[in-house]
């Protein structure tokens, strides 16, 4: 069953089918603004002490940017089907920008967190450009391009946590969010200048927008069960990448160049994305979710059996799992864009929103696990998380998204 809000319907302001060129812009674009949420990710024990926070309340910091991504994907979002696409997303970057300014400038722990919680929510345009791409696509060749794009955005959550230690490790961390300012700036101009528009029809309120979403999970199967397994598998990344700086720091020696070159090991995995983009396309999706969910719930292995592995086997787990989160958010996004095609970006908000909570619980637990149990308790925290991914989809019905 589909379901519909007025608005969705769109005029034909974008052309059927893609250019390769546009693939490749929205990939960079993605990829740069979705960065910005994951550069404090390695720099919590630079930022903590010199804003004033303490180190069981550090991991706020991450958590916090996801909880503003999330409440920005929820009621940001939707506005894809609703508003112009590419002003709605130049207005969003405009915030991002003067976000990562304040939290550049922050001195105090309430108004870092502030503007934490700012650049999480404005940083949503990257969600409103993938429905966007997918919308573009033409249906034999959706799951490549989301793909593609996506390749681009996870290039920027993995790259984003080198880039940020390198930089923060020779300039300080406050240079990671101006630089990030003046990036976000950039894009805006291109956008402008480069950015097809999108003019969805305007008769619907917001409201209805807003209550269309809860239609859509309830009428849904397909988004609930995507959703939840994609929540469960981010809690488990970002509880990993938040505890992973902090073990190698305490307990390896590492200095912040060193955790960034440790970081680049998670960017092997973005290259999965297109392969995924394909097998999905090709039917394969049920496999490929299986293989991503055991496959995460194994990672965490290594370190857990053996821990004299040490830094080998951490980059083992980080390979293993941020590849695993790729194959089954690609699979994923798939399958909940196939659902309607009048209806993505409201669908993609729902998906998102479900994943970035879970990313803002396991961000939010790893300081105190690691605190009280150190690298055991996250690892087990982590595979337990992607336990239940595997085992709710094992027992799920086999509902397939409509073509």
């Amino acid at each position: 069953m589909t379901t519909h809000v007025a608005t969705a319907t769109s005029r034909p302001a974008v052309p059927a089918g893609i250019p390769n060129s546009l693939v490749l812009l929205f990939a960079f674009c993605c990829g740069a603004i979705v960065a910005n949420i994951y550069y404090a990710q390695p720099l919590i024990e630079l930022i903590a002490p010199d804003v004033g926070l303490s180190s069981h309340a550090a991991s706020f910091i991450v958590s916090l940017t996801q909880v503003g991504y999330a409440i920005g994907l929820l009621f940001l979002v939707p506005l894809g089907d609703l508003t112009e696409n590419r002003r709605l997303m130049i207005v969003t970057l405009l915030v991002s920008a003067a976000s990562l300014v304040g939290a550049a400038l922050s001195s105090q722990p309430s108004t870092f967190l502030v503007f934490s919680m700012l650049i999480g929510f404005s940083s949503v345009s990257v969600q409103m450009m993938v429905p966007l791409a997918a919308h573009m696509a033409t249906d034999e060749t959706r799951g490549r391009v989301v793909g593609s794009v996506m390749s681009g955005l996870l290039f920027g959550i993995l790259l984003s946590r080198p880039l940020s230690g390198l930089v923060a490790d020779h300039f300080g961390w406050r240079t990671v969010f101006a630089a990030a300012a003046v990036l976000m700036l950039a894009i805006v101009v291109l956008l402008g200048l480069t950015m097809p528009q999108r003019r969805p029809a305007h008769t619907a309120s917001y409201g209805q927008l807003i209550h269309s979403l809860l239609v859509l999970l309830r009428t849904q199967p397909v988004l609930r069960q995507r959703a939840f397994y994609q929540a469960c598998m981010f809690a488990a990344v970002a509880l990993f990448w938040t505890a992973v700086p902090v073990e190698l720091s305490r307990h390896h020696g590492f200095s912040q160049s060193q955790i960034a070159l440790f970081a680049l090991v998670g960017a092997a995995g973005a290259f999965a994305a297109p392969f995924t983009g394909r097998l999905a396309d090709a039917g394969h999706g049920r496999i490929g979710t299986l293989i991503a969910l055991a496959g995460a719930a194994l990672s965490f292995l290594p370190t857990l059996i053996h821990p004299a592995l040490g830094v080998f086997g951490l980059a083992v787990t980080a390979v293993v799992l941020d590849l695993c989160m790729q194959m089954s958010m690609v699979i994923g996004q798939r399958e909940v864009y196939a659902l309607d095609a009048k209806a993505r970006s409201r669908l993609n908000s729902i998906y998102m929103t479900a994943i970035f909570i879970g990313g803002a619980i396991g961000a939010a637990v790893a300081s105190a696990l690691y605190d009280h149990g150190g690298w055991a308790w996250v690892g087990i925290a982590g595979a337990v998380f992607a336990v239940v991914a595997l085992i709710k989809f094992l027992v799920d019905p086999k509902v397939v998204a409509a073509k």
